[in-house]
């Protein structure tokens, strides 16, 4: 039962992401994915330090071992983004839209078809400039998603064999966190052509479909192999943080003005307050 749980799980949080990203990169919903942003940062923070953290610490093992692998957790995943194989490709690709760029053009390929993707750049100074995609950045973006999605099931395995209210939580938050990804990645992939856009959603989930392969391996792994699980714990945790951090946080800091950091503080709430409801409603189950 474990075993379906997990897959059910992986494959919300891997394909079901992809297609709530198409749908908000269409129409009305569309000029709302920033707000996506708040809402995944803080859905992130609160499983890792409300969740993860303490389910590991209480363990049994040694807190400072523990400690040590959230440490070295963020430094390997810092070592990842570096070789652009965690935080999706396209965003550090030099050829490529980042992230904010291709989430603007997914809010207005309703409206108008571009071969290039146009936006702010990504680190806060004014401009806007034209890039088409190089040849292989479709496949580095491709590449980055699936060892990308791949860890995540890894780690929702895990959650998911510590108890099944952790195990929704961490599917939660890595659903709401992977749609602005996937909404940046559509728009990379399609190139601003409607055509190409069915083979793009295609390609991208099944580039989310491989959530459910980490799944299966990080279930055998952690069947067969019970003591890895706190450290399991201890690297999703990590993960997380490092998504919220490096990634998420840094984007946020650029809305500045009164209204627009309130609706950040309001929906990074709401993140929040959606994995407490999921731990209190769901039933636990540790091993």
């Amino acid at each position: 039962m474990n075993l379906i749980v997990i897959l059910v799980g992986t494959l919300i949080a891997g394909v079901g992401s992809v297609w709530i990203a198409a749908t908000l990169s269409f129409g009305v919903l569309a000029r709302y994915t920033q707000h996506m942003l708040s809402l995944a940062a803080g859905a992130l923070l609160a499983t890792a330090f409300i969740r993860l953290l303490p389910e590991g610490f209480e363990s049994g093992v040694e807190v400072h071992v523990l400690s040590a692998t959230l440490l070295g957790g963020l430094l390997f995943f810092f070592l990842l983004d570096k070789a652009e194989l965690w935080h999706h490709g396209h965003e550090h690709h030099p050829t490529l839209p980042t992230l904010d760029e291709a989430m603007e053009d997914a809010d207005v390929m309703h409206e108008h078809t571009h071969d290039a993707a146009h936006a702010h750049a990504h680190h806060g100074h004014a401009g806007h400039r034209h890039a088409t995609p190089a040849a292989g950045g479709g496949w580095a973006v491709l590449t980055g998603d699936a060892v990308h999605c791949f860890g995540d099931g890894v780690l929702i395995a895990s959650a998911f064999l510590s108890s099944a209210a952790l195990g929704w939580s961490a599917t939660l938050a890595v659903l709401v966190h992977e749609v602005p990804h996937h909404m940046g990645d559509l728009a990379v992939l399609h190139q601003g052509s409607r055509r190409k856009w069915r083979a793009a959603l295609v390609k991208v989930s099944l580039a989310g479909a491989v959530t459910a392969l980490g799944g299966l391996v990080g279930w055998v792994l952690v069947e067969g192999l019970a003591a890895l699980l706190p450290y399991l714990l201890m690297l999703a945790a990590s993960s997380f943080i490092y998504v919220a951090l490096a990634d998420l946080i840094p984007q946020l800091q650029k809305r500045l003005n009164a209204r627009q950091t309130a609706a950040q503080i309001v929906w990074l709430v709401i993140g929040m307050g959606l994995v407490i409801a999921v731990g209190l409603a769901g039933p636990e189950h540790g091993h």
